[in-house]
């Protein structure tokens, strides 16, 4: 099946790159979030992002500005969601925010529309049983900049149909993605491990065994890493990665996954990594 009009529930980073991969690969968007100044920040990024595209990855089509403004639309309702196949959300990591989403959603929208839930580490099932469609749900974890990634983690939830699996995998092969899929569990395979990665990786320099450069330096000259541990956090951005292990830590009562008191202090502080110019490292160009 080939897919025309898709939906993306929240305009931050992750939803601002698929909106982008959306509309570069030729499908009309409806994105929604709360405010209008975050639908005018991602409607920039978008432009931008497609003006560059070309430069970072020859596979990417060329499309220009007039075209891509054509796709899509930006919106506060999710009502206006309805003309769409699927919809992706991509909401933070707070069940208070996720869970009335999608209450609202399975009210109003057709039958036969999926749900994709874009989590770092909510249980696929947890939502899926908020709807009515249980069996149209599924998890997938898109990881940034996401219309450079060719690969998408996917979770198939406990109710999570065929069919539906066959239509995400139908909508990335439009975008030129391929999908590894796992099973439902907190974090699933990538955050699971990340998370407690980039978590020690801030436990260690808040115990002065080493400067946040050479850490992650040592894992780009000595493992091949692209990014070392803090550079990937504060990409992410370390509310998202705080939030992320407070799930963790809720869904396997393991202390392992408690929030590095360094890492609580720069999210406190407001210091969220490159959204906002500094978190472990200093970004002059935010």
């Amino acid at each position: 099946m080939k897919f025309s009009t898709v939906g993306v529930i929240g305009a931050g980073t992750i939803g601002t790159g698929l909106i982008t991969d959306l509309a570069l690969h030729g499908l009309n968007v409806i994105a929604v979030d709360v405010s209008d100044a975050a639908l005018e920040r991602a409607r920039s990024e978008v432009l931008k992002s497609i003006r560059f595209a070309p430069m970072f990855s020859k596979s990417l089509p060329r499309v220009s500005r007039e075209d891509a403004l054509a796709r899509m639309i930006f919106t506060r309702e999710l009502r206006d969601l309805t003309p769409c196949e699927f919809v992706i959300e991509n909401v933070p990591e707070k069940w208070e925010i996720k869970r009335p989403i999608y209450e609202l959603l399975d009210s109003f929208m057709p039958p036969a529309a999926c749900f994709g839930v874009n989590t770092s580490c909510i249980p696929i099932a947890r939502v899926a049983a908020l709807t009515r469609r249980p069996a149209q749900v599924i998890g997938l974890h898109a990881m940034n900049p996401v219309h450079l990634m060719p690969t998408v983690e996917v979770i198939r939830g406990v109710q999570t149909s065929d069919d539906t699996i066959a239509k995400l995998l139908a909508l990335f092969a439009q975008l030129g993605k391929q999908a590894i899929i796992v099973n439902d569990s907190p974090g699933f395979v990538s955050n699971r491990i990340s998370h407690l990665f980039m978590n020690e990786a801030a436990a260690v320099l808040q115990d002065g065994v080493s400067t946040a450069e050479d850490i992650d330096k040592i894992f780009k000259q000595c493992f091949g890493h692209k990014m070392g541990p803090l550079e990937t956090a504060d990409l992410i951005g370390l509310d998202t990665v705080a939030n992320s292990l407070d799930v963790l830590f809720d869904e396997f009562r393991d202390p392992k996954f408690r929030v590095c008191p360094l890492l609580r202090q720069l999210v406190a502080e407001g210091h969220l990594g490159r959204k906002t110019g500094r978190g472990f490292h200093t970004y002059p160009e935010a």
